[in-house]
């Protein structure tokens, strides 16, 4: 296997070379690749030659593919790509992806298709890192918390700035209404690794008022986007990352002065998500059995090999 991993940052990130993701990978590899995603959390390639359903073969080398999201039409003719179009919206906010529903993805894969020349890079930031580095008081007391997850929350822009269009957006947004709770701390299933599972996404903490769940969350999503725990990823010309979206958060920066800006996004499924206890997440609003294939019974056997 002529696989070669090179880190970017010490904490996340690292380039993966010698490997053609046009063609079906070798189990050599797969495994060589999942196993540099579960150090660096974050991987680019080079992507030259992908399309959609090389980028969906791609990503079904790692497990089930999800639809393209809950709620947000998909590319035509491609049931789980995602666009994610300049003209379409912009994730300029800290989040891991979908974490509304039950059975969040456990990776992403974003391919460029459409590169400002300026501007538009991608922040990822390692959420197990941001996690070791709370004071051992505060991870204790962040070990204890669950957090309500919800798709309808405040955006803090007021209605004179959005557009007709952002509005049809955000409606479609919200068609469908989920809340789930989720530890804020969540185990991985493969490494054992503790991250906050926290992000935009997240709104209140149980048991707590809003003002005192803000607070909380604010301090804990600090220590995530501390420069030492983010990459920040120039995106070039056919090039595919693919992040751990069980342990890091990620950000698109809206600098490139409205320019256009398209990539393809396609997610594998995920598990339910599980605390430092195994107690695992439960939903209570909203039913995303048409997004992710993954049941939600527990999935004992993961969990039990994994310490703290």
């Amino acid at each position: 296997m002529s696989l070669e991993i090179t880190k970017i940052t010490a904490r996340i990130g690292a380039r993966v070379s010698g490997v053609d993701l046009t063609r079906p990978l070798t189990g050599e590899e797969v495994a060589g690749i999942r196993e540099a995603l579960n150090v660096h959390k974050a991987l680019v390639f080079a992507a030259e030659g992908l399309d959609d359903a090389g980028q969906q073969s791609f990503a079904r080398h790692f497990g089930e593919l999800t639809t393209a999201h809950p709620t947000v039409g998909a590319v035509d003719g491609a049931p789980n790509v995602l666009p994610v179009d300049s003209e379409r919206g912009r994730a300029n906010h800290w989040h891991t992806d979908v974490t509304f529903v039950l059975t969040p993805p456990q990776a992403s894969t974003l391919r460029s298709l459409t590169i400002p020349p300026y501007g538009g890079e991608t922040l990822i930031a390692n959420a197990a890192a941001a996690y070791r580095d709370l004071p051992e008081p505060l991870r204790r007391f962040a070990d204890t918390l669950w957090a309500e997850h919800t798709n309808d929350y405040d955006y803090a822009v007021p209605d004179e700035a959005i557009d007709a269009a952002e509005a049809a957006r955000r409606t479609q947004f919200v068609s469908i209404k989920y809340r789930t709770v989720h530890p804020v701390v969540r185990v991985h299933p493969l490494t054992g690794e503790r991250g906050l599972f926290i992000g935009g996404f997240a709104q209140r903490i149980v048991g707590l008022s809003a003002g005192e769940s803000r607070k909380i969350l604010d301090l804990l999503q600090a220590y995530v986007t501390r420069p030492e725990n983010v990459l920040r990823h120039r995106w070039a010309e056919r090039e595919l990352v693919l992040f751990d979206n069980r342990i890091t958060q990620h950000y698109a920066i809206d600098n490139y002065d409205g320019l256009p800006r398209r990539l393809h996004r396609v997610t594998v499924a995920g598990d339910v998500p599980a605390g430092s206890e195994g107690k695992e997440s439960y939903s209570i609003e909203g039913d995303a059995s048409h997004y992710s294939p993954v049941p939600a019974p527990a999935h004992t056997a993961a969990r039990a090999t994994v310490t703290a």
